[in-house]
């Protein structure tokens, strides 16, 4: 079990339960997607600290691709505004994928390609 140093956290899982079953459903999949964003994001050369040190465009792909699938399957449960955000960002991600790759991908083979179609 992971411990927390935030004094107001609790390890009691039935607090936790009921901390979670008061998120919305759309409120946890933009936040699963957003963080699927930020680590692509990173993982892409887009951190503002050294871009270069966490350029890694093989875990980047796998997180595109993963958000990907999240964004194509949620969408029409979480409703045209949530769903325009989340693939604005995705397309973004996309399109920053193939700037920093050496060798690019054909059209429609790039990260995430097979669930939202090619991006180029």
């Amino acid at each position: 079990m992971s411990h927390t140093t935030d004094p107001g956290a609790t390890s009691d899982p039935g607090t936790a339960t009921r901390d979670i079953a008061d998120v919305a459903a759309v409120e946890v999949i933009t936040t699963a997607a957003v963080h699927l964003m930020s680590a692509a994001a990173v993982k892409c050369g887009l951190a503002e600290d050294d871009p270069a040190e966490h350029l890694d465009l093989d875990e980047a792909r796998k997180l595109i691709t993963a958000l990907a699938a999240l964004v194509t399957a949620a969408a029409p449960d979480i409703g045209n505004q949530h769903a325009r955000s989340l693939r604005d960002g995705l397309r973004s991600l996309q399109l920053a994928f193939r700037e920093a790759s050496v060798v690019p991908d054909e059209p429609g083979e790039g990260p995430g390609e097979k669930y939202t179609g090619s991006v180029v």
